[in-house]
């Protein structure tokens, strides 16, 4: 992998994951309700008996967040430089499709292994998440198709 390919996969990985994070904390402002995935993921940290500070976690979850988005758009890179998909708009609306179920499945399981639930609406909570994934797709379709390195 050439520097131009890591710099690539980084500035997607940081674009995509900032929009799909900024979208859910809009939406968790317009509907007073916590869908903001660092301070859900700090929370679902407080139970797993890690002995840090609350900052720590916070960090922590931040840190385990951008690590997620890194992981998918390695997977997308993998998939488009190895043909299985080309780079398009049908094959970003599937892989968004695809880490938008993923997302929530993960978050389902994160939720039920934890003794004590987060009082969300959890409806609403997979609805925004499945369309902040797919936000996160066209970030990462829009920088390997439009931004050349």
């Amino acid at each position: 992998m050439n520097s131009e390919t890591i710099l690539q996969i980084l500035v997607a990985t940081f674009a995509a994951t900032s929009l799909m994070t900024l979208f859910s904390y809009a939406v968790s402002a317009a509907a007073r309700e916590v869908y903001k995935e660092p301070l859900l993921l700090t929370y679902v940290l407080s139970f797993l008996h890690i002995e840090v500070s609350v900052q720590t976690k916070s960090i922590l979850a931040w840190a385990l967040h951008y690590f997620i988005g890194l992981l998918f758009v390695i997977g997308y890179h993998l998939i488009w430089y190895y043909g299985i998909m080309e780079i398009s708009w049908s094959s970003t609306f599937i892989l968004g499709a695809c880490i938008g179920t993923i997302g929530i499945i993960g978050w389902m399981i994160m939720f039920s292994i934890i003794p004590k639930k987060p009082q969300i609406d959890y409806k609403g909570y997979y609805i925004q998440l499945f369309i902040a994934h797919m936000i996160f797709s066209i970030t990462t379709f829009l920088i390997y198709d439009l931004v050349k390195f």
